[in-house]
């Protein structure tokens, strides 16, 4: 849903190859806008087309290959360790969902996908990180994470609800409903 909103896609990657009629292409030699575009048609044959792709421009002025419009939204799923405990989740003027993982656990990697949809479906109303409890023990401890995936909800950097196990969506949906309300 937020991607849809967010993403402009273009083809120019600055305003100096656009004006100076030159696109470079990773790993490919430069080539001119008087060259032409040769794609393949739907019979086989070749089609040339001569005119290059349309282009957007972004806040600054530039051309750009991507634009966000909502740049203050986080649609993905943040990394916590200890050093950015504080600035995430402690701090944050959002609701928290925090889910403690690690790479061998099986279950773990069953509920991941849960939790990037829920960071696309909410994006801008909550935030979701994971902390590998193998890679921070002490977040962990401080907690009391004793099972995992444990999923905790923090609001306000207090830690307010905490969901153990592997569960469907619906059960995480409801948690984090609750929270929102009071927003």
């Amino acid at each position: 849903m937020a991607l849809k909103a967010c993403f402009q896609v273009s083809t120019i990657a600055s305003s100096a190859a656009a004006t100076t009629g030159t696109w470079a292409l990773p790993a490919h030699r430069p080539f001119f806008i008087r060259d032409k575009f040769h794609l393949p048609a739907a019979t086989g044959h070749r089609k040339s087309v001569s005119s290059p792709p349309s282009t957007s421009t972004g806040d600054d002025g530039r051309r750009s290959r991507v634009t966000c419009r909502a740049k203050k939204t986080v649609d993905e799923v943040l990394v916590v360790v200890d050093a950015n405990w504080e600035n995430l989740v402690a701090a944050s003027d959002k609701p928290v969902l925090v889910e403690f993982w690690a790479p061998w656990c099986g279950p773990c990697r069953m509920i991941a996908p849960v939790i990037k949809e829920l960071a696309r479906d909410y994006a801008g109303k909550i935030v979701c990180c994971q902390v590998n409890t193998d890679d921070c023990p002490g977040i962990a401890s401080r907690f009391g994470i004793r099972s995992i995936p444990t999923v905790l909800v923090f609001k306000n950097g207090e830690k307010k609800e905490s969901v153990i196990g592997a569960v469907p969506k619906s059960t995480l949906v409801s948690v984090v409903d609750k929270y929102l309300e009071g927003s």
